[in-house]
């Protein structure tokens, strides 16, 4: 897509130089396979190794981790164009780094940083997230999985939901209550009796992209698997969490982008009354409106990048920067749609692809209401959701 602001100037030379090698990733091998994955509902597991070879997992952490030390731009770029490719490919990306490398990194000991991250980053290892509940969502205070301290370790029972790459991971990282009021995280092995795993079926959105539940039914967790710092409770998921907004924020750009640049060639090439879609009114105003949001939304991720990178971005930069991405981009999504007509709806376009995933991006990671209140709250001073 065309850099109509010239933003690749504010770039650095490693900036787009991850960025690009990324972008002839996502061109190479994924956009070939993508669309049976898609149809046939499952995850393209090949692709991890070659992930593992760009170094996107962990590429913010530090070198001495197995981190690659890359910048949130840089990082916010990769969403952008593994997006671009699948809305699912980047979830994957984003729950590897953002959910499971950043919390052993931030709240974990150096034992456990040693023991894990290493290997993650290599995609020996692969994570999940376990903070979504059944009747717990918005809501994650009101979460029922707890956790009772018994002799070395925890015995865990409860259950999340919607949890991506709940089947494959290896490692998940697992919230319950300890107490009425206290939240901790634990890491939780595969192998671990009394830890089991469901994939969810029949899904219309995120179809290459694994989602499960995970059940905990008096699991025992070892005391080295608590995560000490996260003795500060939600708030600690809630970092995780901002983490993963900023990347979809980027992600979800990059699904538009694809959508515009297949609708204008779309509209260029298609004929009705003599004359290409492209030289009437009203497809030139869709297109505008499209390409509009898209540079809008680029130039305040970018700016929201340098802020994360100097540790001056707080949550509501976050979570506005996630709340306008995802609406825009969705609301793209469904105007290539009506603007390729017919033909909007079929996989080999990719558009229905892209607007169909972006339903769930919409809503995870915190619903569209939910963000409008989190930044309502700052506003106003008075929390509508309490």
């Amino acid at each position: 897509m065309e850099d109509f602001l010239l933003l690749d100037q504010l770039f650095s030379a490693e900036e787009k130089l991850i960025r690009n090698a990324t972008r002839r990733f996502v061109d190479e091998s994924v956009m070939s396979t993508i669309t049976s994955a898609y149809e046939a509902g499952y995850f393209p597991t090949e692709l991890i190794p070659q992930l593992a070879e760009l170094g996107l997992f962990g590429m913010t952490l530090p070198n001495h981790v197995g981190g690659q030390a890359a910048s949130e731009i840089a990082y916010g770029l990769v969403c952008q164009e593994l997006e671009r490719g699948d809305s699912g490919l980047r979830s994957f990306v984003s729950v590897q780094n953002s959910l499971c490398m950043y919390p052993i990194y931030a709240y974990g000991n150096e034992a456990q940083q040693k023991q894990w991250l290493p290997k993650m980053a290599k995609g020996e290892i692969i994570g999940c997230f376990g903070l979504t509940e059944p009747d717990a969502g918005s809501d994650p205070a009101s979460m029922k999985t707890t956790a009772k301290k018994v002799q070395d370790g925890w015995l865990l029972n409860g259950s999340k939901m919607w949890i991506t790459n709940a089947t494959i991971a290896d490692i998940a990282i697992v919230w319950a209550k300890i107490d009425d009021k206290n939240i901790r995280a634990f890491i939780l092995e595969k192998s671990f009796e009394g830890f089991k795993t469901n994939e969810i079926k029949h899904k219309g959105s995120l179809r290459a992209s694994i989602t499960g539940e995970l059940v905990f039914d008096n699991c025992f967790v070892p005391e080295g698997n608590l995560l000490p710092k996260t003795d500060k409770g939600l708030s600690a998921a809630l970092g995780c969490l901002t983490k993963a907004r900023y990347g979809i924020a980027w992600g979800v750009m990059g699904a538009a982008m694809d959508c515009f640049e297949r609708t204008k060639r779309y509209v260029l090439e298609r004929k009705q009354f003599g004359k290409p879609l492209a030289s009437f009114q009203l497809i030139q105003k869709d297109l505008v409106d499209m390409f509009n949001e898209i540079i809008k939304a680029q130039v305040y991720n970018l700016r929201l990048g340098q802020l994360m990178q100097s540790n001056d971005a707080n949550f509501v930069m976050v979570s506005l920067g996630k709340m306008n991405a995802c609406r825009e981009a969705l609301k793209i999504a469904r105007m290539a749609r009506n603007l390729l007509g017919a033909n909007g709806i079929s996989l080999e376009y990719h558009v229905i692809r892209h607007m169909n995933n972006l339903e769930s991006v919409f809503t995870y990671e915190g619903t569209d209401n939910m963000h409008h209140l989190i930044v309502g709250k700052h506003l106003t001073d008075i929390s509508a959701f309490e």
